[in-house]
């Protein structure tokens, strides 16, 4: 997109903190991480991304390193359809079953990483795949009791990633 999607103008404020105020309705606290200088004013709490330039698992590494709670929703800024009852669902499903993460999927089985829950458990799993040279956050759950959460609708799962998508949304 050429731009920092976190700051995309939206509903009044920034698609990110759009996402994150649902994030805290349903989780009740909330935590960006990446790189505080970009992100500053963004209204919540910021770690510096401890694997920069290293895509969404050293994102979710980070959370996990930094976080204290046992089970932690993880979801990505450019979500802009996501809602606080499908992340409450999700984050109630994952505290009921036996797995490391539990992650969304739709119809097509497709996994959502970048919108689900890992157990802080998964963070020795995940850094040893991360070690391993994987970035990609699907392969890294290799080992780990991960299960799918399906979905009827993945609207709730959709991110922005080019001009022409974001202009769906940018009009709400």
């Amino acid at each position: 997109m050429k731009r920092d999607k976190a700051l995309l103008p939206y509903r009044g404020g920034t698609l990110a903190n759009a996402v994150a105020k649902e994030a805290a309705s349903a989780a009740g606290q909330v935590m960006f991480v990446g790189s505080p200088m970009r992100r500053r004013g963004l209204g919540f709490g910021m770690v510096p991304d401890v694997f920069p330039g290293e895509g969404p698992l050293g994102g979710i590494l980070t959370a996990l390193q930094f976080s204290a709670a046992p089970w932690n929703l993880v979801v990505a800024c450019d979500m802009p359809l996501v809602s606080a009852f499908f992340l409450r669902q999700l984050l109630e499903n994952a505290e009921l079953w036996d797995v490391d993460a539990l992650l969304p999927a739709g119809p097509s089985r497709r996994l959502e990483p970048l919108c689900a829950v890992y157990h802080r458990r998964s963070r020795q799993a995940l850094y040893a795949a991360f070690e391993r040279g994987v970035r990609k956050v699907t392969d890294a759950l290799e080992g780990l009791r991960a299960a799918a959460f399906l979905v009827p609708e993945t609207e709730p799962l959709q991110n922005v990633n080019t001009p022409e998508e974001w202009a769906i949304y940018a009009a709400d």
